[in-house]
């Protein structure tokens, strides 16, 4: 529990912190940088900048309280009459609207590159994830489509392939289709790859284990980086990957795909770190950090993407009003926006609160 909770909070501090980096770095005053939510536990305040800095007793999600972000938020009046002066910044609001979007786009972009980041880590430790083809099951789509032990799939449909699990959450995200892949091969008596292309045909996968599998597999391949190029090209791919996972799950939801139960909210993400902590644990240290570094890149990427969701009260649906006061030149009416902030955000909870239900009974 207590490294879940860490493993969160990180995870959280370092969306936060990248609005708060912002703001401080266009004049913003910040009123308030917690982590958590409700009545604070632990608190200190700086002299120097007048930000309050605090610990809340609900240990999940965090804020970055910037003077006139929301209106006059009475939670925050015991803060801001030492703002009154300008002596520690200005208003969120009286800034401009390129300004504010950086604020605003600074918490999702601190995810990815925090994603980025443990990418480098864990592949230097890992290795890449090619996709190289290390059997071909008989007589099955790949066999039939021509396909041999030691291909590098590079393209599957529409999607550029570069880390094998491209292929595996496209071919999940369209299950039993036919699928147009191209792939190289090596030429050994010239030494050099040659480009093919071939189509999967559904009719010959197979059905195990609730899937449906076109015959090659794969068996983990990774090889150690050779440069920093393919260090830092594998760690892109891994979080391009994370992104694509989120993205295609939101769409496969929108298409009514997804079962509520394949939903998990907060209380079922603790129990995994709990378990991936407890299974890896005998391996050693390095085995338990770098599967950490390995939750924490989708849990930031997964982050990063749904703040930017179009929905009032999330970064993207800031975004959205911000950049109607790029075009139009001038803000939403404050109050209309704040209450449609207000309205979005109880909606959001209420969506929380049925996810950590859900979590709870399928647990327990």
């Amino acid at each position: 529990m207590i490294m879940a909770l860490l493993v969160l909070s990180m995870i959280v501090l370092f969306h936060e912190l990248g609005h708060f980096l912002l703001a401080r770095a266009n004049g913003i005053a910040v009123l308030e940088f917690s982590l958590g939510f409700g009545p604070r536990l632990l608190s200190w305040k700086n002299k120097k900048s007048g930000t309050r800095y605090s610990v809340k007793c609900i240990p999940f999600g965090g804020s970055c309280a910037m003077l006139g972000e929301f209106g006059e938020e009475p939670e925050y009046d015991d803060l801001r009459e030492e703002f009154a002066d300008g002596k520690h910044g200005v208003s969120f609001f009286d800034k401009s609207p390129l300004a504010k979007l950086s604020v605003i786009i600074a918490g999702p972009l601190f995810n990815f590159i925090m994603a980025f980041v443990l990418s480098i880590a864990v592949i230097a430790w890992a290795g890449c994830d090619v996709p190289e083809i290390a059997q071909v099951v008989e007589t099955h789509a790949a066999e039939r489509a021509g396909l041999q032990q030691g291909d590098i799939i590079t393209k599957v449909g529409n999607r550029n392939v570069i880390v094998t699990r491209d292929i595996i959450l496209y071919m999940y995200v369209h299950e039993n289709q036919d699928l147009e892949i191209q792939y190289k091969r090596m030429n050994h008596e010239t030494g050099e790859w040659e480009k093919h292309e071939a189509v999967l045909d559904s009719e010959y996968y197979y059905y195990q284990n609730g899937r449906y599998f076109s015959g090659m597999n794969f068996y983990g391949n990774r090889p150690a980086t050779d440069s920093i190029f393919t260090l830092l090209k594998y760690s892109v791919a891994e979080v391009r990957y994370n992104i694509l996972s989120v993205v295609d799950s939101l769409s496969m939801i929108g298409k009514g795909q997804v079962e509520k139960d394949d939903i998990a909210g907060p209380v079922r993400i603790v129990n995994m770190i709990d378990e991936t902590v407890e299974a890896v644990s005998p391996y050693g240290f390095d085995y338990v950090i770098m599967n950490i570094f390995n939750l924490m890149i989708m849990f930031s990427a997964n982050l990063g993407v749904m703040n930017l969701l179009p929905f009032p009260a999330l970064d993207g649906g800031r975004t959205l009003f911000l950049f109607w006061e790029l075009v139009t030149g001038k803000p939403l009416n404050a109050k209309f926006e704040t209450l449609i902030n207000m309205i979005s955000m109880a909606l959001l909870m209420a969506f929380m609160m049925f996810v950590i239900f859900n979590d709870l009974t399928l647990i327990f």
